[in-house]
């Protein structure tokens, strides 16, 4: 923990589900709430953290389960949730910048009139500038969820800490909404996460950041100042790591 309140982390890749974005469940993008969480941002970018960010797509469309309802091939309905995170995407950037906050849309599907197409090297230049870098489609590929992709980018852009932001407080061992009696985990390991399917992450994520020893923070976005809380090392929400 940093005692004069300074961040103990670098860089971050933040990884925001879609679903944050319409607290209300109506479908869409609630700007009220986005504005909140890029207040957050900036206040991160004000300490001087380096923040990559990937965006889920499930406010507006969810690839598997519109498979599953609707009988249409899952690889159609995974590209649609992907141009859902785009729309995100450009949303959280929109907001930003009018906050003064300098950013880049970067997407794994090659869509150039709307945003940067994805290359590591240019991304890494653009966080190096001080840019927010978010970062859209998801990894480009069907079968792979934003959890996966916000993994494969911290590795990338060489995070120190994977942070999921949802919105529950961390980790527990059964659903919280279900049973008022579940537990908290304040600390986890990659393979305890895994073998007890506790679901907070998707397990191919997990099972990549067990490979590569990047830490998971798992917490809550909608208290306020949890992510600058994070980022000075306090102890909030859930930590994964260790074998």
């Amino acid at each position: 923990m940093s005692s004069l309140g300074n961040p103990v982390y670098k860089r971050i890749l933040l990884k925001l589900s879609g679903e944050a974005l319409d607290p209300r469940g109506r479908g869409g993008i609630d700007f009220e709430t986005v504005g909140g969480f890029c207040e957050e941002i900036a206040a991160v970018r004000a300490m001087k953290v380096d923040v990559g960010l990937v965006v889920g797509g499930g406010n507006i469309f969810r690839g598997s389960p519109a498979a599953q309802a609707t009988g249409l091939d899952q690889p159609t309905c995974d590209y649609m949730g992907m141009l859902a995170t785009v729309i995100n995407a450009l949303a959280i950037q929109g907001v930003l910048e009018k906050k003064g906050v300098a950013t880049r849309v970067m997407t794994a599907i090659e869509m150039r009139p709307v945003a940067e197409p994805y290359i590591r090297r240019r991304a890494i230049r653009h966080i190096e500038k001080g840019r927010v870098v978010i970062f859209g489609a998801g990894t480009g590929n069907p079968f792979f969820t934003t959890d996966t992709a916000a993994a494969l980018r911290a590795h990338e852009i060489g995070a120190e800490i994977l942070f999921k932001a949802t919105k529950v407080d961390g980790i527990y061992d059964s659903d919280p909404k279900r049973n008022h009696a579940a537990q908290r985990y304040e600390e986890l390991s990659y393979t305890t996460m895994l073998a007890r399917n506790l679901g907070a992450m998707d397990a191919t994520a997990v099972s990549l950041c067990r490979e590569k020893k990047m830490p998971i923070l798992v917490f809550n976005l909608t208290q306020s100042g949890s992510i600058s809380q994070a980022c000075r090392g306090e102890r909030i929400g859930t930590i994964v790591r260790g074998d």
